[in-house]
């Protein structure tokens, strides 16, 4: 009668302990997979991102001239030949956007660095690069 009671009934009480060891080793396995496939789109992503980008530009600083200006100094690389197009925006201090332009780089070298200057509608106390890319060509 003590053996009886000794031994619990088979799957009343939930899975053996083998069960789970290899529940817990297929999880695992699909883990890893499915962290390595969005490891290499992360990667690829990344790639054919910075690999898409041919013009690139740097905010290396500013200065506020007046409270109607602001000069930003960028810099820019591309390739040689060809022109970029970089827009800058300035900010006041409550982060209300104050004045934002456009601004050709025509060099024909393949790294520029340029002071630019971008009138704003009231005091601005912050500049910001927004991007870079290549200018289009104009239709003759």
């Amino acid at each position: 009668m003590a053996d009886l009671r000794a031994r619990l009934p088979e799957g009343r009480y939930g899975r053996r302990g083998s069960d789970d060891a290899r529940t817990d080793r297929r999880l695992t396995v699909i883990g890893l997979a499915l962290g390595a496939v969005l490891l290499g789109f992360v990667a690829w992503a990344g790639l054919s991102y910075i690999g898409d980008q041919k013009v690139t530009g740097q905010l290396t600083g500013f200065d506020v001239v007046s409270d109607e200006e602001i000069q930003v100094n960028v810099a820019v690389r591309k390739p040689s030949g060809a022109d970029g197009v970089c827009t800058v925006r300035a900010q006041a201090d409550d982060g209300l956007e104050v004045g934002r332009g456009d601004f050709r780089f025509e060099e024909d070298g393949d790294s520029v660095h340029r002071a630019v200057t971008l009138r704003t509608t009231q005091r601005a106390t912050s500049a910001e690069l927004m991007g870079c890319s290549e200018a289009a060509q104009a239709a003759n």
